[in-house]
């Protein structure tokens, strides 16, 4: 089980990485409209089309590994341990740090961009009053839709675990017309679409995992590159499902054999990282935000030098990774040290007084 555990930590810390990536590129590179040198100009969109293509291998995956993580909880915890135990701690991480998003990314904008119109943005850390914070929290349409959709998935796999079979089908159709009738909520757009591969870990995971743990996959190469090509074609068609679900599979079995292979310590990066997805995830828009803003500012005043920006246009999402791992790493550590991990975990509540005698 340790094993086990290592190996499936280290595609949480890649899964969180990607999504670090993500944001990275979508806040800083379409917002660059000066660039002095054409190669930088190229090398943006790269960035922009690469962090595309990288969507089928960022959220399936990591929707499939948290509903495998919990599956015990859908099938035999009562419903009073899962809220204290499950869904209580994801709800107060998401209210705190939605409140503490929306704080943030309203001063820092006010500050370093205050010609920035976001009145058009439909982003609950860009709401210009608390109504309008509450009702984009509500409909997912905040930055941390991940946790919002946790507390769904969660309810909804337990509620409906006894009409599994029915139902991941009927799921799995959800998630391709989705992209075809879309919500008027982009987050909930992303929470329908996700949802299967999450019933997939909680309903089925242990299924899978064994199924795949005993392919000998040599023998299925050409099937698996068959299947590949269609999924390509598929996705190109604006129907991911299929590749999501390959990228599943395969991400699984690379990180499996090399655990098999090669010995994981507990102290290996992807697994810290892993360990730490909840605190890398809720500061890291933050810090991206803030950094976006003033570099974008001085690129596009073309201040720096062409080699300079030439580097920083190669190297941003690596850096910006970096640098909120390493603050969210920090975050978690203060947060334990100095206050009970309030940031990350509800705070404890006291115990009952004893009657006296």
């Amino acid at each position: 089980m340790k094993q086990k555990a290592l190996w499936i930590n280290q595609i949480k810390g890649l899964c969180i990485c990607l999504v670090v990536i993500y944001h990275s590129v979508i806040t800083f590179y379409p917002h660059l409209d000066a660039l002095q040198a054409p190669l930088s100009t190229l090398l943006a969109k790269c960035w922009v089309y690469f962090n595309l293509y990288l969507a089928p291998f960022r959220m399936p995956v990591f929707f499939f590994i948290s509903g495998y993580l919990i599956r015990r909880y859908i099938d035999d915890v009562d419903w009073k341990t899962c809220v204290n135990k499950r869904l209580w701690s994801i709800i107060w991480v998401l209210a705190l740090w939605g409140v503490l998003q929306w704080q943030a990314l309203t001063h820092l904008n006010a500050w370093l961009a205050p010609e920035r119109d976001l009145s058009s943005a439909s982003n609950a850390a860009y709401a210009d009053s608390l109504m309008g914070f509450i009702t984009g929290m509500l409909t997912a349409s905040t930055s941390l839709w991940y946790l919002y959709a946790l507390v769904v998935y969660f309810t909804l796999c337990k509620l409906l675990h006894r009409w599994k079979l029915p139902l991941i089908g009927l799921l799995a159709l959800v998630s391709i017309a989705i992209n075809f009738l879309p919500l008027p909520w982009w987050g909930m757009n992303s929470v329908v679409r996700n949802m299967v591969y999450y019933s997939l870990g909680a309903w089925y995971g242990m299924q899978l995992m064994t199924w795949m743990q005993t392919r000998v996959w040599r023998r299925d190469g050409l099937a698996v590159a068959a299947f590949g090509l269609v999924s390509v074609a598929l996705w190109f068609a604006n129907v991911p499902l299929p590749l999501s679900l390959l990228s599943i599979l395969l991400i699984m079995t690379v990180f499996y054999r090399f655990e098999q292979r090669y010995a994981v310590q507990p102290d290996n990066l992807l697994n810290v990282v892993g360990s730490n997805t909840i605190a890398i995830y809720t500061t890291h828009r933050i810090l991206i935000e803030g950094a976006s803003l003033v570099l974008i500012g001085e690129l596009n005043a073309g201040r720096w030098p062409v080699w300079a920006e030439l580097t920083l246009i190669l190297v941003y999402p690596f850096v910006s990774l970096l640098a909120c791992t390493l603050v969210g790493l920090g975050a978690r550590k203060l947060s334990s040290a100095l206050m009970g991990d309030i940031f990350f975990s509800p705070p404890a509540r006291p115990a009952p007084a004893q009657a006296a005698r």
